[in-house]
């Protein structure tokens, strides 16, 4: 076998893949005198780390189940009340999350809750915090099955261990008074160990109606409003006026 393959042979056996990807050029580089014996080797393990950081990114943005793809960029702040460009770039420090802090998003409808907290989950994942994301139907779901389901309990688990957890659209559906326990005793457990971000078009003086427990819903909100950060949004959902520009037309 020849140097080169048995190389070759070696780095699969080691699963080195990134220096595999980048052993040509390397190579070819070096023959040509550009590197010393030591930057030859630092340029293998830098080109390891990298195609091992890309490689986390892409398993912990798969993991985050993102429904879509948002960006901060896109999202208009001067059309909406209660959320400015410069409270979004000091969320984006994460100093929040490092401190298990949660954050709150509130209002109508139609107002970019769930593009915002999307696209602070994904400046997360990029930062290296591991982020999961469910809306509350999918959430309580879980939460029932996963005694049961292999798959539920897995998923579970993810939540659990993530740095950030992300529940979306709180309110939208009607919650049984034993979800609620199950949603109560998933926010107490993650209370102070991990951050949370909730997206909910009901007030807080909804809530316990929509949990059917006013003592359990008094519990709940003191535990994510402490430590927190909330943004109360209002202004015209942006699918009312995409309607009204279409109509225009």
């Amino acid at each position: 076998m020849k140097t080169y393959d048995k190389v070759l042979s070696q780095l699969t056996t080691l699963n080195l893949k990134g220096i595999t990807k980048k052993l040509d050029e390397a190579v070819n580089e070096a023959e040509r005198g550009q590197f010393s014996y030591i930057s030859f080797i630092d340029y293998l393990l830098q080109a390891e780390l990298n195609f091992r950081i890309e490689r986390r990114l892409q398993r912990n943005m798969t993991g985050a189940h993102f429904p879509v793809q948002k960006k901060i960029e896109d999202f208009e702040f001067g059309l909406i009340k209660g959320v400015s460009k410069m409270d979004i770039s000091q969320v984006l420090e994460f100093n929040w999350i490092d401190k298990h802090e949660n954050m709150l998003f509130f209002g109508p409808p139609g107002l970019g809750k769930t593009h915002l907290a999307i696209s602070i989950g994904i400046k997360a994942v990029e930062k290296g915090y591991v982020v999961s994301f469910e809306r509350m139907t999918a959430l309580i779901k879980l939460l029932k099955t996963s005694d049961i389901q292999r798959s539920a309990s897995f998923r579970l688990n993810r939540i659990i261990k993530s740095d950030l957890i992300i529940i979306d659209e709180i309110g939208y559906s009607p919650i049984e008074r034993k979800e609620a326990n199950l949603f109560f005793n998933l926010v107490s457990e993650l209370y102070e160990k991990k951050s949370i971000i909730i997206t909910s078009n009901k007030n807080f003086s909804e809530w316990a109606e929509m949990m059917g427990d006013e003592i359990m819903t008094t519990a709940l909100l003191d535990r994510l409003l402490h430590h927190s950060k909330i943004f109360n949004l209002d202004g015209v959902s942006y699918r009312i006026k995409k309607i009204k520009k279409k109509e225009v037309k």
